[in-house]
């Protein structure tokens, strides 16, 4: 477990990650832009992270997940107004998630949690929301490429670069390797490339 618990925290840093070489690449427009009244905006998407998280990793094992506090559909109001009032949601959101899971035991994982009274092991709980952020990262991704276009920075393998990465790839011997190892050790610099999904 303690190994599954470092692989998620791995891909939580990860998937933050790219949200973040993607809110690089943005205007600050951009980051508001919603294209009809049923789509939300990447300052949106981010409120609704953060107010998953705050609310899913607060006193995660000892209180529900869905706080009384919590008002999910101000999340969707457009209430983020700036690019610094983004971030720090952004960052609110993250840093509690993080400091929640740097304290579970293996000893926590088969314990109970629950969310709007539905019980989850720890284990179950943490699988539900490894999907849930990148859904939404991916979004928040497919938001700026269509913003950005053609000067796109790619995030992932380049558009024809498959062939160069696995022989970059296969040109190594057999290892064991976490999907992430690279891309987190250079996750400040926006013209590096993650490893390929």
């Amino acid at each position: 477990m303690e190994g599954y618990l470092q692989s998620c925290i791995k891909q939580f840093r990860y998937y933050k990650m790219l949200g973040e070489k993607t809110f690089a690449q943005l205007s600050d427009d951009a980051l508001f832009f919603r294209s009809n009244e049923e789509c939300n905006s990447v300052a949106m998407i981010v409120a609704h992270l953060s107010g998953n998280m705050l609310s899913r990793w607060t006193e995660f094992l000892t209180s529900d997940g869905e706080k009384e506090w919590r008002n999910r559909d101000m999340e969707f109001s457009g209430g983020i107004t700036s690019r610094a009032a983004m971030m720090d949601a952004w960052n609110a959101g993250w840093d509690c998630l993080f400091a929640t899971l740097d304290q579970l035991t293996d000893s926590d994982m088969s314990r109970i949690v629950h969310i709007r009274n539905e019980g989850h092991t720890v284990f179950e709980a943490i699988n539900r929301q490894l999907a849930h952020y990148p859904y939404h990262i991916g979004q928040i991704v497919h938001i700026g490429k269509t913003a950005i276009g053609t000067d796109w920075s790619s995030l992932s393998i380049p558009r024809n670069g498959s062939a160069e990465f696995n022989t970059t790839k296969f040109s190594q011997a057999p290892h064991r390797a976490h999907f992430t190892d690279g891309a987190l050790d250079t996750a400040t610099d926006s013209s590096s490339v993650p490893p390929g999904q």
